[in-house]
């Protein structure tokens, strides 16, 4: 059993190519009995700011994993910050001791720090590592990536940098032009249901958000921009092996009362 989370396709991807059995995080946190029982359970999911995004966190908060075998794949872009170690404490504060944690290597979707024509170009050898990590859980290996003194300083560089940021920068990300043709996409594919479609025209609200960038990726029109610096506005992002239509699945909130 394999539960996932996905933004822009990367760890959706790489959750096929573990498990027959996928289970979308966005779905199942709604689920009223939150027990699992399997063999092996996993989490696949990327890393926003080095560390799990809130809704996987909460997520696990409120679950029970009755394995033998519990293991995290997190997908990173640039610098994984100690992804690992970080899991590794938050699980362990939760109450969940992991047996197997890596990080996976792919495309970094973060417009204002990568340009995506870029991204797609690098050669980030990600069948590679799958294979890696597909030999390591068949074989039920214990294994924690390990984290160096450099990993830990870029996390904590991070955090330095976010302190200084203006209190409003994430609740004032995105600005919807008038190129919104009200097509919904961005409704649907938003796992928080920070959008809404009134007279063919989209809005989004801050609250709950969690900067994943499904929506400014998937949009067709290119109607959402950020109101930060963007290495290439016009460049997006989604997994080439995923279709749209697979994240919208993953993430869809519509038929769940908010």
């Amino acid at each position: 059993m394999l539960f996932y989370f996905t933004a822009t396709g990367n760890s959706l991807y790489a959750a096929k190519q573990l498990e027959s059995k996928l289970v979308s995080i966005a779905q199942a946190i709604h689920d009223v009995s939150k027990t699992y029982t399997a063999d092996k359970i996993g989490i696949v999911c990327p890393v926003f700011g080095h560390e799990v995004p809130t809704l996987v966190r909460e997520f696990l908060e409120q679950s029970t994993f009755v394995t033998p075998y519990f293991y995290m794949i997190l997908t990173y872009g640039n610098r994984h910050g100690g992804a690992s170690e970080l899991a590794k404490k938050m699980l362990e504060e939760i109450g969940i001791t992991p047996s197997y944690i890596n990080v996976l290597l792919m495309v970094d979707n973060f417009l204002p720090g990568f340009d995506m024509n870029q991204q797609k170009s690098l050669d980030k050898k990600v069948e590679e590592q799958i294979r890696k990590i597909q030999k390591d859980l068949e074989a039920e290996k214990h294994y924690i990536s390990p984290v160096t003194d450099e990993d830990r300083a870029a996390h904590r560089e991070y955090l330095a940098r976010r302190a200084k940021m203006p209190a409003n920068a994430f609740t004032d990300m995105y600005r919807i032009t008038e190129k919104c043709i009200g097509c919904e996409i961005c409704a649907k594919i938003c796992p928080k249901k920070c959008f809404t479609v009134k007279e063919q025209k989209s809005r989004w609200n801050s609250e709950g958000c969690m900067s994943c960038m499904a929506c400014i990726h998937a949009c067709p029109m290119m109607a959402i921009q950020m109101n930060m610096p963007e290495k290439n506005t016009k460049a997006r992002y989604r997994n080439e092996n995923i279709s749209i239509c697979e994240i919208i699945d993953a993430n869809n909130q519509s038929e769940i009362q908010k």
